[in-house]
């Protein structure tokens, strides 16, 4: 406990020792990122009911057992190269893995979740409990998917209190008006596969304009929020 304030500090130092340490432990940050990104779209794309807008995504709807085949090969590849770098990277990347299906567990819970914050007969009391449950999943990809953008520990951390804020105004006030844009999560989904690739050249040595990230999150995210506006005027139209 002696210790606290000075590792907080620590945390949050600019010191150039502190910023160098962080960045000798990047690829092992990256490669434990990248792998839990990359399950995550994965697993979106074989196994999760979704809207369709693209025509491939039919395709591997349909090859849902194919799942855990392309997920164990993928963590085989990635830990085979990883161990001639450093073996600490092999053992990242195995947490990333490990972590993914934690925390898949805790979001499917969630959802179970989800389906009561509707009914009347529910509390307030279990409407927070079922918020906190969502944040805390919601904020486990949040950090993770940071160190895609920076290694900044203070930066993350007031990033992932927005995102917190921002998840719960939209579960209490916007559901609805969300699930309208029937393609906005697709984006979101592609925009994590671009982040986890990102993250796991990075930590390979590849080098990644910093840039790249956020231009491409944006660009697909938008993309798949305009084809999701497109479809809500189409069925405006045809209910006319």
């Amino acid at each position: 406990m002696r210790n606290a304030p000075k590792s907080l500090w620590t945390t949050f130092s600019s010191d150039p020792a502190v910023v160098a340490a962080i960045e000798e432990s990047a690829p092992i940050l990256l490669i434990f990122g990248g792998t839990f990104l990359v399950f995550l779209f994965f697993h979106w794309l074989f196994v999760e009911e979704k809207s369709c807008g693209l025509r491939s995504e039919r395709f591997f709807s349909r090859q849902a057992v194919w799942f855990y085949a392309v997920v164990s090969i993928l963590l085989a590849a990635l830990v085979w190269f990883a161990l001639s770098i450093n073996v600490m990277m092999g053992f990242a990347a195995v947490l990333g893995s490990t972590a993914f299906f934690i925390v898949h567990g805790f979001r499917q819970n969630a959802e179970a979740q989800e389906a009561r914050l509707t009914k009347p007969g529910m509390s307030d009391l279990s409407k927070i409990a079922y918020l906190e449950v969502l944040d805390a999943t919601f904020s486990i990809d949040g950090v993770i998917g940071a160190f895609a953008f920076t290694l900044s520990v203070p930066l993350i951390l007031i990033g992932n209190g927005i995102g917190a804020f921002v998840v719960r105004e939209l579960t209490v006030r916007g559901v609805d008006r969300i699930r309208s844009y029937c393609y906005l999560k697709n984006g979101a989904m592609y925009s994590i596969l671009v982040l986890g690739t990102i993250m796991l050249a990075d930590s390979f040595g590849f080098h990644i304009p910093t840039w790249l990230s956020p231009v491409a999150t944006f660009a697909i995210v938008g993309y798949f929020l305009f084809r999701s506006v497109q479809e809500q005027k189409k069925g405006a139209a045809g209910a006319v």
